[in-house]
């Protein structure tokens, strides 16, 4: 988000780019995969695992975005920082609607159902955000806190219980389907609350990185620490935290997988623990990669909404190529059905297709100078 480039901190890019991968994969498996298969189905191991670890990105993306619109803000008013989150993120819901409706549907006409998604949510965040950064820090944490530790209290309202406020309801707290027009209706994947509060909790934790290096490090790696022994205690009493209790399956594998499996739509408090925790860890640890791997990383990181919508579009593309190279009719959404180390095969090849293509754009954006370059 931050337009100068000085003032970029390298581990940031390089998580960023990593979950971007990650998110690459569960895409492709869902245009290249089996579709019948239940990718939270704990006598699978390798599907749930691959399904399990791209977890990882919605929550990660989310706080790294809080915690850029930190840096943002940095050397510019409240009122500077307030209206740049509004205006993007009015900027982000039009693209989810428009630009990453039609990249996952390929239907010109846009079909009769949108879904609100990881964009959205993402947008509709920064708009709440832009309230919040007026309030005192303690506060942010306040609001951060409640909104990720007290929303699964809320799991037991049902929006059919609400009648007319059921629409409200499933833009807050329910994933579900709301009636817009006749004929036209939006299905919110991504329900606000929980996901609010986790950009407010990445804009918080800004302060930290502004610490001396090793400090921020240790802060980093303590506090990831803390929340992942924390998710680990409380997982294991069942007592709160997820709307599914683990249970012992007829494995040991099955019964870990079981552990491990949290609910993501909204996202419960253990599940938030379970990837936010690893993330900061990663984040601190971040701090000393070297090499061509943390470098091709930081290149996606560095450009993350056009690799959002390009790989999204290079994804469907090569599903419709690959069905029509097969002797499959010409078709929007084909089914390709690839085992897993096909899927694997096909990621791989999606990230070497959009390195060149993130490189060429990072220099470009870096090379720009009017502010329309920080909303892409």
């Amino acid at each position: 988000m931050p337009r100068d480039d000085a003032a970029r901190i390298a581990s940031i890019d390089i998580l960023r780019g990593l979950v971007m991968a990650l998110m690459a994969l569960d895409h492709v498996r869902d245009f290249f995969g089996f579709g019948g298969f239940n990718p939270r189905d704990v006598t699978e191991p390798a599907l749930f695992l691959t399904r399990w670890i791209t977890h990882l990105c919605a929550p990660t993306f989310i706080f790294l975005a809080g915690l850029s619109a930190f840096l943002y803000g940095r050397g510019r008013s409240l009122a500077a920082t307030s209206r740049f989150l509004v205006t993007r993120g009015l900027w982000l819901i039009v693209i989810e609607f428009t630009v990453v409706s039609l990249a996952w549907s390929f239907d010109l006409g846009f079909g009769q159902t949108f879904a609100g998604g990881v964009i959205w949510v993402i947008g509709a965040s920064m708009i709440a955000l832009s309230a919040l950064v007026w309030l005192p820090r303690w506060a942010i944490v306040a609001v951060a806190l409640a909104m990720i530790v007290g929303h699964n209290l809320l799991d037991r309202v049902s929006a059919e219980e609400l009648g007319f406020a059921a629409p409200i309801w499933h833009v807050l707290h329910e994933r579900g389907s709301i009636q817009l027009a006749e004929g036209i209706r939006l299905y919110v994947l991504y329900p606000l609350i929980p996901w609010i509060g986790v950009m407010a909790a990445g804009y918080a934790l800004g302060p930290v990185m502004a610490l001396e290096e090793e400090r921020r490090t240790r802060a980093l790696l303590g506090l990831g620490a803390a929340i992942t022994f924390g998710f680990v205690l409380l997982r294991a009493t069942n007592l709160y935290g997820d709307p599914a209790p683990w249970t012992v399956q007829d494995t040991s594998l099955a019964s870990l997988l079981s552990f491990l499996d949290c609910e993501k739509y909204p996202p419960s408090l253990l599940f938030l623990m379970m990837t936010l925790g690893p993330a900061l860890m990663m984040l601190g640890a971040f701090e000393h990669a070297r090499g061509a791997l943390a470098r091709a990383l930081a290149v996606f990181g560095q450009v993350p909404f056009f690799f959002y919508v390009i790989h999204l579009y290079l994804i469907h593309a090569l599903a419709v190529a690959t069905y029509l190279a097969i002797g499959g009719a010409l078709a929007s959404n084909p089914k390709i059905g690839l085992g897993l180390a096909g899927v694997y095969l096909v990621w791989l090849g999606v990230l070497v297709l959009l390195y060149p293509l993130c490189r060429w754009f990072a220099r470009l954006k870096a090379r720009g100078t009017a502010a329309w370059w920080s909303y892409l």
